[in-house]
């Protein structure tokens, strides 16, 4: 059985910074893409980044270049969001996603996901 459980969030000021983990199991995590996805309330399923399945290649949002940063760990499984100099407005729950070889944009793409963890960035 496939699992994604994301964890790390929070609280945090504005202008502060959270790393969320994203610990997989179930399937062979080196050849599957990560993505990150945040849900705002009263917006839209919004792509934050992705990382390719062997990490050497990342995308982001242009909301949150220069600011978020992948990272994964093939031998443990889990995959990261750094993300720094944080603003209200990445106020989400932020989910992890999983689909094979290739980055999407598009969360549907994706077919695991996991149930997300809550990033609350006051102002």
């Amino acid at each position: 059985q496939v699992q994604l459980v994301e964890s790390g969030g929070g609280l945090v000021q504005a202008g502060g910074s959270l790393r969320l983990s994203c610990a997989t199991s179930g399937l062979t995590f080196s050849t599957y893409a990560m993505g990150w996805f945040r849900l705002a309330p009263g917006k839209e399923r919004e792509f934050v980044g992705a990382t390719s399945a062997s990490g050497g290649r990342t995308q982001f949002a242009d909301s949150v270049k220069g600011r978020f940063s992948i990272s994964r760990d093939n031998a443990k499984n889990t995959v990261y969001l750094q993300m720094n100099s944080l603003k209200p407005e990445d106020t989400g729950v932020y989910i992890c996603a999983a689909r094979s070889t290739l980055i999407s944009y598009y969360f549907a793409s994706y077919k695991y996901w996991g149930q997300g963890t809550q990033v609350t960035v006051s102002s």
